[in-house]
Parts: structure tokens; sequence; C-alpha cells
């Protein structure tokens, strides 16, 4: 699944939403505590589960995933949630947020940002959102959901701060483990955000894959990769480069190791005008997911034979 860019107009406005939280902060610096935030954007939130139902039985007039209504009653919400898998909702009569207790910590900022967004952004505002396991991936086609990641990202990683100092620092995955670190956010989330805003004008992309060796029974070889994320110039560039050829890629040079780092290589790709270019890449396996990394190095000259 690729990422996909978001309308440049409703990124703005993202961006102008997310600066002025930031600025009501007093421009923090990373992590940022989503305490503050909600402290200053009067928000309430809340932990639901399975045994612990409170929260959702509250009357609520209507339940919406996106733009489709799929419960009016509220004696109903309880069904829905399992049903659908929800994993958060947004509530804006009451500006609550509802988070599912059982997501990771790590994970639950990234809902919590995610649903913020939706209670900031204007053109959200008619909308009450439920987000499910596949709304909350940041590759998520659906527009305003689209949106809200984009927006969770600019939050929790403090606008513009972090893509300045991520083109500071060397294009490894080695940043992106610092990085991570240093902002409080997943490592997936933080190669995503490198990939999109760091190091603008040169071809990136990452994959979040299974392990490339140890493929196991359900790995699909028409959908290798759970999210192939481009950079724009990778994508402008480099558009006709498939998920199939750059998990093929990883093959190539990673070990069968059953953690940390699987192995760095170079590939040589074909971009749109039939011109090659030879990219770094390096993957690292966290135990769940595989990680890698692909970087621009230089293009490759043609050998042309003689006569």
């Amino acid at each position: 699944m690729r990422n996909a860019p978001i309308d440049p107009f409703a990124a703005q406005d993202i961006r102008d939403q997310v600066d002025k939280v930031l600025s009501g902060l007093g421009n923090p610096a990373p992590p940022v505590d989503l305490r503050e935030v909600r402290e200053l954007l009067k928000l309430d939130r809340q932990f639901y589960s399975s045994t612990n139902t409170g929260p959702l039985r509250e009357s609520i007039s209507a339940v919406k995933i996106g733009a489709k209504q799929i419960a009016k009653r509220p004696t109903l919400i309880l069904d829905v949630v399992r049903k659908a898998g929800l994993k958060a909702l947004w509530l804006p009569d009451r500006r609550r947020i509802l988070i599912d207790e059982g997501i990771p910590d790590l994970k639950k900022r990234h809902t919590e940002a995610h649903e913020i967004t939706h209670s900031i952004t204007p053109h959200h505002q008619h909308f009450l959102f439920g987000d499910d396991e596949e709304t909350l991936r940041s590759s998520c086609h659906e527009k305003l959901e689209a949106e809200a990641n984009y927006g969770s990202g600019r939050l929790l990683f403090l606008g513009d701060r972090f893509e300045q100092e991520a083109s500071e620092l060397p294009r490894t995955l080695a940043t992106v483990k610092r990085l991570a670190k240093g902002y409080g956010n997943t490592i997936t989330m933080t190669l995503w955000r490198l990939v999109e805003e760091a190091h603008q004008g040169t071809p990136m992309f990452g994959v979040i894959s299974v392990h490339p060796i140890r493929l196991g029974p359900e790995f699909d070889p028409r959908l290798p990769c759970r999210y192939f994320i481009e950079s724009p110039a990778f994508r402008e560039r480099f558009g006709n480069v498939t998920e199939a050829s750059a998990f093929q890629a990883i093959q190539r040079y990673a070990s069968g190791r059953a953690g940390g780092p699987l192995g760095v290589g170079e590939q040589v790709f074909i971009g749109q005008r039939g011109e090659r270019h030879l990219f770094r890449m390096e993957t690292f396996f966290n135990g769940y997911r595989a990680l890698t990394l692909g970087t621009y190095v230089r293009p490759v000259a043609t050998v042309v034979a003689a006569s």
C-alpha cells in the first residue's frame, strides 16, 4: 500500500491549526506533552475496553466512520465498536476523545493526536468519527482520515522542527531510531515522517513489511509490502518502481536474523525516463515488522556496447 499526498489546501489549513496549538504551548521542546494539548484545547480523554464500557454507553446522537453513518441509537454504541473494531472516537458535542486502552502506549499517542486533529480542523467539525485499525494507519487513503494522520504527524513532531532537525542528520535507520526516542514516537511513524518531510528534493522511500527471509505461511507475493512510503521527489521521478521490486531488492541483501539489523545493500532502480540510479538500502526487524529505508545515492552510467 502506497502513501498518497493530501490536498495542498487542506495540508496548509492543518499546518496553520497545529502551529496555533504549538504556539499556545510556547513552542515546546520534544516530546510534546499531549496532556498540555488537551488542557489548552479544553478536551477530555477517556479510555474504554470490553470491561469498562461506561464511556461508550453515554448518549451519542450519531456515530460515523468518515461520512458513513453506522449507528443512530446510543444503545448500539458498544455493538458498533465491537463489530467495527474501533480504536478511537472523537465526540465533538462533548469535546471528548475515547481511546481503546488495549492500544500500545506509543501508538496511543498517534491515536490521540489523530483525534485532536479532527477536533481542530474546521472542515472536520460536522463529522463524528470512529477510527478503526485501518484508518489509524498513516497510509489511509480516505480523505479526512489521511488529513488527520497528517495533522497527527505535525503535532507529534512539532511542526517544522522535525524536518529541520532530520535534514541535518544522515539518512539512516540510526537517525530514525534516535529521532523516535527524542520525539517519543514509534520507529515506524518516525520513518514515515522522515521519508515524507525531511531532505526535500532527495528521492527516498520506506518499506514496512514482513521479515524478508522468514516469510511465513500468510505471505502474499502479490502484496509484499504492508506500506510503501514515497518521498515527493521519489514519487515524481521513480513512481514506476513497484512494491514487488523494492521487496525483492531487500531480499537480495537481508539476512535471516530473528531481530535487529538485517543488512545494508545497494540497488539500481530505473527512473520514469529510463535512466538508472543507485540507492542505498538498509533494513531492521523489530520482531514484528521489517523497516527499510532507501535513499538516493547517484546516477549510474549506462554502458553502451561497441558496434
